[in-house]
């Protein structure tokens, strides 16, 4: 079979119609219809029969199917670079973050990006800090931002900003204008857990179980968005990264550091001795800019 078969068929299985199918190829339907003749010679076999004004895929055409739609799709990737080339577009800038900076950081960044680079194509996608190496090893990814240092023989991390851990409280719980809340205060509160096995999560379970009376955490969730949910729910109190707590307190929420101060910072994280995109670079600027900008004072990376 040639690849011109493989998109006829895959067409007819798609609209049913030869009409139809020609449309979507931009071909016209005579030669649709001798590509498709010319499949069946090859093949020795029937693909579709003519059921009431539809094209039916045979009992052979459908167990092509389970390996027809693969391939298809393994060729968009290809195209979407043919059509890139054919229009000198600029290489396709691929960007991963970990929930926390998918809500503003990233995809605000990403917009200033592209009124600098408007040639420059832009992929997005939130995973999590083990995904997102996964993907840069694979090289199906060109930078990962988290709020986690991976320590990964193959990967390059630069810290980009820090902030604080903030306590997130319902509206009114915090006194007005209090700059922050010391770890002990929280002693015998409910909490909402986070779950989950990364540094920051043990250190913090770490200090909140040194608290006497111990916190109350009923309920564990799996990311610092869902803490900010519960909070708004009514189940508790969460301490979150500085990222979720500025939409939460855009939001309406109660937000300030916890004393004494727990650091995060943010990682951007690339493979080493893997050349950059000036795009790249660019990203990076305006990620550290819109950082600080969100997070205020204490963002600068420590010496």
């Amino acid at each position: 079979m040639r690849l011109r078969h493989i998109e006829v068929i895959q067409a007819i299985l798609q609209t049913g119609h030869l009409g139809t199918a020609a449309e979507w190829l931009q071909l016209p339907v005579g030669e649709v219809d001798a590509t498709l003749k010319d499949a069946e010679l090859q093949l020795g076999f029937m693909l579709f029969a003519s059921v009431r004004g539809r094209l039916q895929a045979t009992r052979e055409t459908l167990e092509l199917q389970a390996h027809i739609g693969p391939l298809y799709e393994a060729l968009e990737p290809l195209q979407r670079l043919a059509s890139r080339l054919k229009h000198h577009h600029a290489p396709t800038l691929r960007a991963l973050c970990t929930p926390p900076l998918a809500n503003q950081l990233l995809p605000q960044s990403i917009a200033m990006l592209r009124r600098r680079f408007q040639d420059t194509p832009c992929n997005l996608s939130s995973q999590s800090t083990r995904e997102i190496i996964r993907s840069l090893l694979l090289h199906e990814a060109d930078v990962g931002l988290s709020l986690h240092d991976p320590e990964h023989a193959q990967i390059q991390s630069i810290v980009l900003a820090q902030g604080k851990l903030q306590l997130l409280a319902p509206h009114g719980w915090l006194k007005p204008k209090q700059k922050y809340i010391a770890l002990q205060d929280l002693a015998g509160q409910s909490l909402i857990g986070l779950e989950g096995h990364d540094p920051l999560s043990r250190l913090l379970d770490a200090k909140l179980q040194a608290l006497r009376p111990l916190p109350v955490v009923q309920t564990r969730v799996q990311t610092y968005q869902m803490m900010r949910s519960m909070v708004e729910a009514g189940e508790g109190l969460a301490i979150v990264d500085p990222f979720t707590a500025f939409g939460a307190r855009e939001a309406g929420l109660d937000a300030c550091p916890v004393s004494p101060p727990i650091m995060v910072s943010l990682y951007a994280l690339t493979l080493k001795d893997c050349g950059t995109l000036p795009a790249l670079n660019a990203l990076l600027e305006i990620v550290t800019q819109k950082a600080e900008s969100l997070l205020g004072g204490d963002t600068k990376p420590t010496a």
